[in-house]
């Protein structure tokens, strides 16, 4: 292990994921959820992202929000010239990366004093005590007040039984040779075959046998960033809190909507337990404990400004919707910790049936008649739950929709074209909700056969059979590949008409095609000035 990792896994590339929690206007949601006046509907705001990996979301979110200016650093020299040349490509001029190690990220030319924002995914865990105190520092002096931190980690109780078996993973993969990635499907064997020799230690903890059977069809760049780091630690959240006391940091809430509804995760006497506890670290401990909480989304803030009542009122009255989700009419079911909720249709229905016309405020949402007799309290909850499980998104207003739309276009088609040879790319940037959009390849592939004239779904499948055939490239059905081109334009023929009934105008909704905004246009019928 070469000394400037500090321990951490360089050999292997970190995954290209988005995650929504990074997403300002998210983030600005939360904090309206739990009450704070937060400052990220202004402009000329700051955003910083810490261990940032690719650089996939730095540059995603850059795109989608040009009014933001955004600095993201990782260690990895490797990544950091990956995202720059993306950010290059798709012409973002917001956004700027940072090959630095947390210590000496402070020192950076051209860095901002002050944040609005600073964010880390998939850190804080992974990373020595050392480093971990080199973040706190950094966030101590260049956090606005007022300003927030979202901070994700592994957390306990639920990672204790698993503790072990990490050590088990590690060590195996310590006496082994040959590449990392390797000895990491080595280690995850070994470890699958003592779960099948009746080690005592797995039958005495059963989710164990699915955590293990989920990693052995895991890719080996995410098993190798969560499991195999030198450093990884699994916090208890009053250990967070007063790490992040040090910066003048207090918990503000979850970065999961659904977690600021206590009914849909507790029963009603766990409910009253949490009522009794007044200290607000250990009540967030305590839920915890009744969660058996493996991972935490957090959102703090450096001075929490509380709403009157009516500001508050005023800001969600302001807050722009979108549907993110195919809403069709029929069942609407939530699903969250205690399993599947069963929602109202006649409350539910005609939220979503209003915003599958286009985004709305809740303004316009509730002048126009959706939420029928529901009180102001059922409103917040029905929309905080639609958001919660990804049937909406809080977006951003309509004012500089063109100029994000060109950008984000422009950001799209450099994903759409990395598409055409690999499938690591797997979000696209939305100029409405100023977050990411989960496309697969072939999606994303229609789209870029639709903005090069193929009209029909028939046409763009043959464009991505055309791409993948002479890289050899073959599709799975009912486990079996397909080996024949009748065969595998079939599958593709079928997945074009799919997405051309059901997810094509959820894109147009929510501005994901590639078309340059007169050629779309013209498509929907509208008059072009």
């Amino acid at each position: 292990m070469n000394d400037w990792t500090s321990g951490y896994v360089a050999d292997i590339d970190y995954t290209h994921d988005f995650f929504r929690e990074l997403t300002p206007s998210h983030l600005g949601f939360c904090a309206l959820s739990k009450g704070h006046d937060h400052a990220l509907n202004g402009a000329k705001l700051t955003y910083c992202e810490l261990g940032c990996g690719q650089g996939f979301s730095a540059n995603l979110l850059g795109a989608a929000n040009p009014h933001i200016e955004f600095h993201a650093m990782d260690f990895n020299p490797a990544h950091m010239a990956g995202a720059a040349n993306l950010a290059r490509d798709a012409g973002l001029d917001n956004v700027h990366f940072y090959e630095r190690s947390f210590e000496d990220f402070g020192a950076a030319p051209g860095l901002p004093q002050e944040f609005d924002v600073i964010a880390l995914h998939g850190v804080y865990s992974w990373v020595s005590e050392q480093h971990q105190q080199h973040i706190t520092d950094f966030i101590s002096t260049r956090l606005k007040p007022g300003g927030l931190v979202y901070l994700s980690y592994n957390a306990l109780p639920g990672w204790a039984p698993a503790l072990p078996l990490r050590r088990i993973l590690t060590n195996r993969a310590e006496q082994g040779t040959g590449p990392l990635s390797d000895r990491i499907a080595e280690a995850v064997e070994f470890a699958h075959q003592l779960e099948q020799n009746g080690a005592t230690y797995f039958t005495s903890n059963p989710a164990l046998s699915k955590r293990l059977s989920k990693m052995k069809s895991a890719p080996a760049n995410y098993l190798a960033h969560e499991y195999f780091n030198k450093d990884w630690t699994p916090f208890h959240f009053e250990d967070i809190a007063r790490d992040m006391s040090q910066a003048k940091l207090k918990f503000l809430g979850a970065a999961e909507p659904r977690d600021h509804i206590d009914d849909i995760s507790f029963s009603e006497e766990q409910q009253q337990l949490l009522q009794m506890e007044r200290d607000p670290v250990q009540c967030e401990s305590l839920r915890d404990i009744l969660l058996n909480e493996q991972f935490r989304t957090d959102v703090f803030v450096k001075g929490k400004l509380p709403f009157t009542e009516r500001g508050a009122v005023g800001a969600w009255f302001k807050t722009p919707l979108a549907l993110t989700r195919h809403y069709s009419g029929g069942e609407i079911k939530l699903s969250w910790r205690r399993g599947d909720i069963a929602m109202d249709q006649d409350q539910y229905g005609p939220v979503l049936t209003a915003l599958s016309q286009g985004p709305m405020t809740t303004r316009a949402l509730l002048e126009s008649g959706v939420f029928g007799e529901m009180g102001w309290a059922d409103i917040t909850r029905l929309l905080t739950l639609l958001i919660g499980d990804g049937y909406l998104a809080p977006s951003l207003p309509q004012e500089g929709l063109a100029e994000r739309s060109e950008r984000c276009r422009a950001f799209n088609k450099e994903v759409a074209k990395r598409s055409e040879d690999s499938e690591s790319l797997h979000f696209f940037a939305s100029p409405v909700t100023g977050g990411g959009i989960a496309l697969d390849r072939f999606e994303q592939l229609f789209l870029l056969a639709r903005s090069e004239g193929k009209k029909t779904p028939s046409d763009w499948a043959d464009l991505v059979w055309q791409i993948l055939a002479p890289q050899g490239q073959r599709l799975q059905q009912d486990g079996r590949i397909l080996e024949t081109a009748e065969e595998n334009l079939a599958v593709l023929y079928a997945r074009a008409n799919a997405f051309a009934a059901r997810r094509l105008p959820l894109c147009e909704l929510l501005g994901l095609t590639l078309e340059p905004p007169v050629t779309a246009a013209r498509r929907r019928g509208k008059a072009v000035a």
